[in-house]
Order: structure tokens, then C-alpha cells, then sequence
């Protein structure tokens, strides 16, 4: 059955989202880039999906995601919108499609109007502020992204782990509440420590979205591809290749959404 034909009560939405963290349920994350998959992961109970920038990587086999284009990213997401009704669907601003105010609000009015997002994400810092009240108060709902930046991956000298310092965590914490301020929705902490990301979920009273950030963070996300095993070369150290014992990926899924639930994922190996 099409998206348009299914079902809308129980839609997952950023006030159910915010009531999720209240409750202390977790929320479960995962990427997709096409239909099929957005279908799947519906099906297997996800309540979000992130049409991540990590395409590049997964998908068009680059190295890193900073080749990804806005083209890229309104196609992407305009094909999971329409493989999914309930998950709540963000979508990635690329490399440098957010400098200006101005353009941050023409590259995030083309998400929202032709791919059908219901939500943004940037790699923000303190520098895009302005470009997320600029959002906000077009009523565009936003994601940040603090710690790990693929983005910026070339500045950051690699694929590293962020805020091991005092200093550093102190600073990314105030990053995050500066955000928060800004009025921001969700918040993506990644590769940063255990405790980092327990002090950032504590702190902030929107729902914090961890990858490689510990189990105390509200939600967990990975990449799909990694997560079911298809991933080419290294995987990440925080994922976990769910397929282990599965014949259907649908299967991995809910394994991946009840270990996220029930707190079991991730484990000590899969933290820093």
C-alpha cells in the first residue's frame, strides 16, 4: 500500500517526541534513501528517519560526505516521503548549503516543499545561530548536530572522537543549551563520551540523538547500511551489524528499534 494510503493516527511528531523524553522512552533512528526502505523501517516500528548526507558514502560511494549535493538530498528525501507515513522524516542541509541565512532558508524550503521533509538537520556551531533563528522563525523545525561533523571531517583531521577534554565537553555543552536557546528541536550528539552525552540529554529538555554517544541519550540512530552489515570496508566502532543471525532485514530492524527501547544497545563495546 502507498504512503498516501496508510493509516495516520499515530504519527510520530515532534510534540510526541518531546513527550517520549519526558516519559523516558527511547526513540529509535535510523537512515534511509529510498522508498523500499522507508516501507521497511515504518513497518519494523522506527520513529524517526534521518535522510542523512551519509548517501554519499553508502550510496554514491564517495569517501566523504562533503561531494553530496542539494539536488542529492531533495531526491532522496522525496522518495523515503513517499515509502512512509508514521516516522517523523528529517533531512540533511549539505556541505555548505547553509552559510547565509538566506541560503539556509532557500536549501531548507526545497526540502520541505519538493522532497516533503517535516524537519531539517545542519552541522551547526556557534557561527549558525542566526541561519537556525533565521529557520525557526519561518517555521521551519530544526535538528542541530554537535561533536563528530562529517562536514567537517578535512578541518577535524579525521573521523575522530570529540570532547574527550574538559575543556571541549564544557564547550560543546554550552553549544548545545546556546541551540536549545536558538530553538532548535532535536539535537544529533556524535563520537563524543558516555558522559559528554549524559550531560548534554540531562541538560537540555528537547529530545538528544546519540550516535557513538552512549546510552544515556534519549534515541539512538545509525546508518541503516551499517547496521544490517552491507557497509563496504570499516564500520564504525559505536555500530552494530544487526543481520548477525537474521534472515530478513526487516527483522534486524526491530531487533535494532527493541534494543533501543529496551536500553541494550549500545553496550560498553559501542561507547567511548
Amino acid at each position: 500500500m502507498s504512503a498516501h494510503g496508510k493509516a495516520k493516527s499515530g504519527n510520530i511528531t515532534l510534540n510526541r517526541l518531546a513527550r517520549m523524553k519526558r516519559e523516558g522512552e527511547k526513540i529509535a533512528v535510523l537512515t534511509a534513501y529510498d522508498a523500499s526502505f522507508a516501507g521497511l523501517l515504518e513497518s519494523a516500528g522506527v520513529d524517526v528517519i534521518l535522510v542523512g548526507d551519509s548517501l554519499g558514502n553508502v550510496v554514491q560511494g564517495r569517501k566523504t560526505t562533503v561531494p553530496v549535493t542539494i539536488d542529492d538530498m531533495v531526491y532522496h528525501t522525496r522518495a523515503v516521503t513517499r515509502g512512509c507515513a508514521r516516522p517523523l522524516v528529517m533531512a540533511d542541509l549539505p556541505f555548505m548549503t547553509y552559510a547565509t541565512a538566506q541560503q539556509t532558508l532557500d536549501n531548507a524550503a526545497r526540502l520541505m516543499r519538493e522532497g516533503e521533509a517535516h524537519m531539517v538537520k545542519l552541522e551547526a556551531g556557534m557561527l549558525h545561530l542566526d541561519a537556525i533563528r533565521a529557520l525557526v522563525g519561518n517555521g521551519i523545525p530544526v535538528c542541530g548536530h554537535l561533536g563528530l561533523t562529517p562536514q567537517s571531517v578535512h578541518k577535524m583531521g579525521g573521523y575522530r572522537v570529540q570532547g574527550r577534554e574538559q575543556a571541549a565537553a564544557d564547550r560543546m555543552l554550552e553549544e548545545a543549551l546556546e541551540q536549545q536557546a536558538a530553538g532548535i528541536d532535536l539535537l544529533v550528539v556524535e563520537c563524543i563520551p558516555s558522559e559528554l552525552g549524559r550531560r548534554i540529554s540531562d541538560a537540555l529538555d528537547i529530545p538528544v540523538i546519540g550516535i557513538g554517544a552512549g546510552p544515556h541519550c534519549d534515541a539512538q540512530v545509525l546508518v541503516l547500511y551499517d547496521m544490517i552489515g552491507v557497509t563496504r570496508g570499516h564500520r564504525p566502532s559505536f555500530s552494530k551489524n544487526f543481520m548477525d543471525g537474521q534472515g530478513q532485514v526487516e527483522d534486524a530492524v526491530r531487533n535494532f528499534v527493541s534494543a533501543v527501547k529496551s536500553g541494550s544497545f549500545p553496550g560498553l563495546e559501542h561507547c567511548f
